[in-house]
């Protein structure tokens, strides 16, 4: 077998998987399945919104799609595991089969489509497109398109970053298909540019308290310019004689009492 042969051969068995347990589990809420191939065996991931229903009383569910994957599909080794389904309305396949189950119970399918694209828009996704195709009017067949946010086209993002999944059901008029393209919030833009806000400067405060500038800030002055004061010229030092201080005589006679007899 070529490797074209082989990868088209294992894409068909892939799609057919898909369907089955999309019929299988549709009440488990079943939002896609993931194959990998180990060395035990295939490990087989189903995603559902409510893991109980798809295990089963005992396993036993779990068990029976075990072997109807073993033999119909010829699936070496099946071990399957299931994983909640976190946050349902960023999985494309949950969506497109709420659309369905709504337009098959008579929803009109503006408000089928308009009530899933704001579900998914207020759970916090970049943009969405709804597509519903068929006899929806009339007896041609055409398509409506509601498409919210951010929601690019084509490059990196669109392959890799974009969950798409595909819907039909079978109506009256006739088969309604139904196309879902989810941009989920953790999507990478390689185009994106983040802006950096820088951080707000911090001025210094300066408080005025006015008792305290009343009572210690002196008042202000006048500054008043005094012209340059010649310097005076310097005093000679006069010499100063000391005069002799007057000596007191002892031999200055004292005064001679006065006798009575001369009175």
């Amino acid at each position: 077998m070529s490797i074209v042969k082989r990868f088209i051969t294992e894409s068909i068995k892939r799609t057919e998987i898909d369907e089955f347990l999309q019929k299988k589990l549709e009440r488990a809420g079943y939002g896609g399945v993931n194959l990998s191939k180990t060395p035990l065996g295939t490990h087989v991931v189903i995603y559902a919104m409510r893991p109980g229903l798809v295990i089963g009383r005992g396993g036993e569910t779990i068990k029976e799609l075990a072997s109807s994957l073993e033999h119909n599909f010829k699936v070496s080794n099946p071990q399957i595991s299931v994983s909640e389904i976190e946050v349902p309305e960023f999985n494309a396949q949950v969506i497109a089969n709420r659309v369905s189950s709504a337009l098959e119970r008579g929803v009109h399918f503006r408000r089928a489509g308009f009530w899933a694209l704001n579900q998914v828009m207020e759970a916090g996704a970049l943009g969405a497109e709804i597509v519903i195709s068929g006899k929806l009017t009339t007896e041609r067949a055409r398509f409506e398109k509601f498409r919210a946010g951010y929601f690019p086209r084509c490059g990196e993002p669109a392959l890799r970053a974009m969950k798409t999944a595909v819907a039909h059901v079978q109506l009256k008029p006739g088969i309604i298909g139904i196309r879902v393209k989810i941009m989920p919030p953790d999507a990478y833009f390689p185009d994106k540019v983040t802006i950096m806000e820088a951080e707000p400067q911090v001025d210094a405060v300066v408080t005025y308290n006015s008792e305290s500038a009343s009572t210690s800030a002196p008042a202000p002055t006048k500054e008043v310019k005094t012209p340059p004061v010649e310097p005076e010229p310097a005093v000679q030092a006069q010499e100063v004689i000391d005069e002799p201080e007057a000596e007191v005589s002892t031999s200055e006679k004292a005064p001679e009492p006065v006798s009575e007899e001369k009175q």
